[in-house]
């Protein structure tokens, strides 16, 4: 088997972007590949890819990157990013042939990964595989080092998300609410806010759309002000998050959505608040924090498996749908987070 050749279905990036990205900006090929890892590749995996995630830090992928934390995808080579997979062939004597795996791969049926050191075994197979594109992956674990080593929340603080219902954002408001915290999520769409509310136990929401001034939006739902902000927007959000933070306050800068897509970026006014406020605000990028993901599952999987904890997963069918789903981020057009299924076994 493992000298056959099979067909390797592929989303491949056909160049840098500039403004929004369209789904022309990805083109579906196919390619032959054998099902063993190459003699040459030493502590390599060949892995069959079974779900693939749609993250917005992929958009800056996409352009040209210059003294980032990640690099550009390379035009002419499958899109690269999280995904869910089960091994077919190891060179590497900690992966098997048969185990499940999630981490960076590409947008394939096969992929080769040649260096092993952030592929991760799933353990609790019991729970959705799809779960380790979200709530128990990368988004997850960001959204438990975010809120709780960067924020330390307190009993009683008040917490207000952005981008709340996205696949950060849900879990981050679960985690304030199990916390003790009054929080408040703010989303582009009814019924993103009717699902905060009803599903994720916000104690309100709001459709930043329908808010023609961002400040006494936050006015009204913080009146004595806001002691940690979950920043994923940036821009006009953020500028109006400046003006009704409380002293001491915290913001856990995870991502600036609102900027990915432009060519200039807006500036910020209000940022001396953060010394007339003594607010702490700091930015962080998961791959810094993978040596807490064991304590993460420790904490979350027994809060999943108790039903303290609920996910929302937007799953498109089939590789080919992949494009589409991933432009869809920049429009708000996914309920939750956004899974593309490549096989389910």
């Amino acid at each position: 088997m493992g000298d056959d050749e099979v067909s390797n279905k592929q989303v491949i990036f056909k160049g840098y972007v500039k403004g929004f990205p369209q789904e022309s900006d990805m083109i579906l090929k196919s390619s032959m590949t054998k099902l063993k890892v190459p003699e040459h590749c030493r502590d390599a995996v060949l892995v069959k890819n079974l779900y693939l995630s749609c993250d917005p830090y992929m958009r800056n992928r996409m352009g040209i990157l210059q003294g980032s934390y990640i690099d550009s995808f390379t035009p002419g080579s499958p899109i690269m990013g999280y995904g869910v997979g089960r091994i077919v062939d190891s060179s590497d004597a900690n992966f098997k042939e048969g185990e499940l795996v999630w981490g960076i791969t590409g947008w394939e049926e096969y992929t080769l990964i040649t260096s092993t050191e952030g592929l991760f075994k799933i353990q609790h197979t019991d729970l959705p595989l799809s779960y380790y594109t979200g709530l128990l992956g990368m988004p997850g674990a960001t959204a438990y080092v975010g809120f709780y080593e960067i924020c330390s929340p307190k009993q009683g603080e008040t917490v207000f998300i952005s981008a709340a219902s996205g696949a950060v954002g849900q879990l981050v408001g679960q985690f304030a609410k199990l916390s003790g915290c009054y929080v408040v999520g703010s989303a582009g769409s009814k019924d993103k806010v009717d699902l905060l509310k009803s599903k994720f136990g916000f104690d309100d929401a709001f459709n930043y759309k329908e808010e023609p001034d961002l400040n006494a939006a936050l006015k009204r739902y913080f009146p004595n002000g806001i002691d940690i902000y979950f920043e994923n927007v940036g821009g006009k959000m953020l500028d109006a998050v400046l003006l009704n933070m409380r002293f001491h306050g915290r913001i856990s800068t995870c991502g600036m959505i609102s900027q990915y897509n432009l060519e200039e970026l807006e500036g910020v006014k209000n940022l001396f608040n953060v010394v007339t406020r003594r607010i702490r605000m700091e930015g962080f990028v998961i791959f810094d924090h993978y040596h807490l993901y064991p304590k993460f599952l420790d904490t979350v999987v027994p809060l999943i498996r108790e039903g303290k904890i609920t996910y929302v997963e937007d799953i498109a069918e089939g590789l080919e749908s992949a494009p589409s789903a991933l432009v869809g981020l920049f429009s708000g057009r996914n309920i939750g987070k956004q899974v593309v299924v490549v096989a389910r076994e």
